[in-house]
Order: structure tokens, then C-alpha cells, then sequence
């Protein structure tokens, strides 16, 4: 499928989502408490959770429904401490829970707790496999898949003639359904591809320490073969461009990512990163607070699809290269071109017409 018939398509996805929630118009408060929500985030390891979900998700609520009590926890990475952290709201009264799991099998007993204290449960960004969900708000993550697979072999430069060209998987953390998606996205942009796969890895925990040690193994495994990464996140793709640093390659090959991070849009400036796929993550918290504050008032909010029959609202991902990052990513308030174009981007920012300075 086109790219632009790629965008049409999601397009429809988000205007779809778009009429469903705004079909539930807010209701008055019915009293002084109307009651309590919580949000429980997996992490902070990944800048965008305390950054810009919980903030935007914070704001909603209280913009909808200043008379509910809003609960917040970051389990930093701990499916234990997310359980406690559950529990604890839960024991508060808590009516609503916004859930992104850190262990998304282990959150079930989560949904188990909240349904024995008559508690409703949202999956927020991971997919919690329990038909007690009642909805399920994130991304399209196979469709993400396919678009960092179609863009790093659409970039694959002209290589050693009578070899197929290498390339190594860096899956996301076995414990999350979404890496698990992203995954089936990617095999199945390859199925047909002229690629080697020279070796895949689920990295545990998305850590990038551990996908630059992997990437640095694979290097010697396999000298002068590698020559594009799909890397299932921007953390990853920073693991696998430090190991290729490391190893004195000069010539970057394309390595995908996912999440526009800060440090991947400079990566993407100066040349080292191919691409990312954004995913407007203050549109995504801003549904699932809409979502919960309907919820709690009783309604049901008609998603535009389900998943293993639970309701779902999927948004829709950009996939972003250099020439969209003044569209996609300055325009679009994700961050801002003095953010981006610190000195050691200055002149990359100047080449892409980030900045006005002038070239030496």
C-alpha cells in the first residue's frame, strides 16, 4: 500500500474515533465528588510518559470533570509495584483505572482486583488480553510495524553486488503485547522483501544497554553484512546506532524507530537515524481521560473497533523523515526547534531550514 494511501486510510481511523467520542457529549457534575480515577503509567525510564501522557491526561480529566479525584502512579518498571500501586487506588474508592502495564500478563490480576471491587478498567497504549477490559485506547502498533520495516528496505543503499542484503530485528520486551504486534508488522512487511534476516532479539524491558550489547555481537558476528536495523523503538535505535559508532562505521545504514524522542529527531537531523513513527501521544492520553470520565458517569463510549472483541480505539502513527520534521514534529508542538537544534545540530538544522543561522 502507498504511503499516501497509508495516511488516507488512517485518516478515516481518526476521524472515525473522533465522531465516536464526541458522540457521548460530557455531562454536569451530579455532585460535589462525582468520583475517582486512576492512572497507572509502567515507567520513566521512557521520557514521554511523565512528559506528555500523564500531563495531557491530567488536564483532560480535570477540564471534564473538576470534581473527580484523579490518582497517579509510575511503577518504574516494577509489575510488582504496579500491583501495589492498584491496590492502593482501588482501596481509595477508586472508580476508573487507566492502566499501561508494565507486565501486561501480569496486569490481569489487576483487572481481576478492580473487578471484585466493582472498579472499570481502560488499557491505556499496552493491550491487556481480559474480556473484563472495557476499553482498549492506543495505537495501531502491526501498522507501525510495517511502516519501520517498508522504510528501512526502501532505504537499503546499493550493496555488494550478488548478496542479499543483512538486516537485524530489534523486537520490543517480550512481556508486552504491542511489542508482539509491532513484531507480526515488521515479518509481514518482510514476507516478500529481497532481505536477509540476519538475526532478531526481544529486548528485554526495551532496554537500549541491552540492544547496543546484542547490536555489538551481531557486528562481529556478522562483519560488513549488516546494512539496515529495524529497531522497534527510538531508545532501541539509539542502542543500535551507539553500537555501530562504536564499531567505527562511519556511513550510518538505516535504522527505524518509533515514539519521536528528542534524541532520536536530532539522530534523524544529523543523519545517524532513518526515521521515526510518531504517535501523538497528548491525542492518545486526551482519549483515554475522555474515555474514563464517560465510564465513570456511566456511559458508553462507541469505539470504532474492537480488539478480541474488546472496544478499542486505535489512532493513527506518522512516520517521520528529516523533511518532516518542521511538518510533523516543530508544527505539530512536539518539540521545539531550539530544543532540537542545540549546538552539536546546528548546522544540520540550518541544512534542513530549521533555524536561521547561517552556513559557514
Amino acid at each position: 500500500m502507498s504511503r499516501i494511501r497509508l495516511r488516507r486510510s488512517l485518516a478515516i481511523v481518526c476521524a472515525l474515533a473522533a465522531i465516536a467520542l464526541a458522540g457521548c457529549a460530557p455531562t454536569p457534575a451530579a455532585s460535589s465528588q462525582e468520583g475517582t480515577i486512576g492512572l497507572l503509567l509502567p515507567e520513566a525510564g521512557i521520557s514521554r510518559y511523565e512528559t506528555s501522557d500523564r500531563p495531557t491526561f491530567e488536564e483532560t480529566v480535570a477540564k471534564r470533570c473538576p470534581d473527580c479525584e484523579l490518582l497517579y502512579a509510575n511503577a518504574n518498571s516494577s509489575a510488582a509495584r504496579q500491583q501495589e500501586q492498584a491496590e492502593a487506588m482501588l482501596a481509595r474508592g477508586a472508580d476508573v483505572l487507566v492502566i499501561d502495564a508494565v507486565d501486561t500478563v501480569a496486569a490481569e490480576s489487576i483487572v481481576a482486583a478492580a473487578t471484585r471491587s466493582g472498579a472499570t478498567v481502560v488499557a491505556y497504549d499496552r493491550f491487556i488480553d481480559d474480556p473484563d477490559v472495557a476499553v482498549y485506547v492506543s495505537f495501531d502498533s502491526e501498522l507501525i510495524g510495517r511502516l519501520q520495516a517498508d522504510a528501512v528496505v526502501d532505504a537499503l543503499p546499493q550493496i555488494r553486488v550478488g548478496e542479499t542484503p543483512g538486516l537485524l530485528l530489534l523486537h520490543g520486551s517480550p512481556t508486552d503485547p504491542n511489542a508482539a504486534a509491532l513484531r507480526a508488522g515488521v515479518h509481514d512487511a518482510l514476507r516478500d522483501a529481497d532481505v536477509e534476516i540476519l538475526g532478531e532479539f526481544d529486548v528485554p524491558a526495551w532496554s537500549a544497554t541491552e540492544a547496543q550489547e546484542w547490536v555489538a555481537g551481531q557486528l562481529a558476528q556478522h562483519p560488513g553484512r549488516i546494512d539496515g536495523v529495524v529497531a522497534a523503538n527510538d531508545a532501541l535505535a539509539g542502542g543500535a546506532i551507539a553500537a555501530l559508532k562504536a564499531a567505527g562505521i562511519d556511513q550510518m545504514p538505516p535504522v527505524s524507530g518509533q515514539d519521536g524522542e528528542l534524541s532520536a529527531i536530532q539522530r534523524i537531523v544529523a543523519g545517524d537515524q532513518l526515521m521515526t513513527v510518531a504517535k501523538a501521544t497528548d491525542d492518545q492520553a486526551r482519549t483515554a481521560a475522555e474515555v474514563a470520565v464517560r465510564l465513570l458517569r456511566g456511559e458508553e463510549p462507541a469505539a470504532p473497533g474492537t480488539r478480541d472483541g474488546i472496544s478499542s480505539f486505535l489512532l493513527a502513527p506518522t512516520s517521520v523523515w528529516r523533511d518532516d520534521i518542521e511538518r510533523v514534529i516543530i508544527q505539530g508542538r512536539v518539540h521545539s526547534a531550539d530544543a532540537i537544534c542545540t549546538p552539536p545540530y546546528a548546522d544540520a538544522c540550518a541544512q534542513l531550514g530549521l533555524t536561521d543561522r547561517e552556513l559557514p
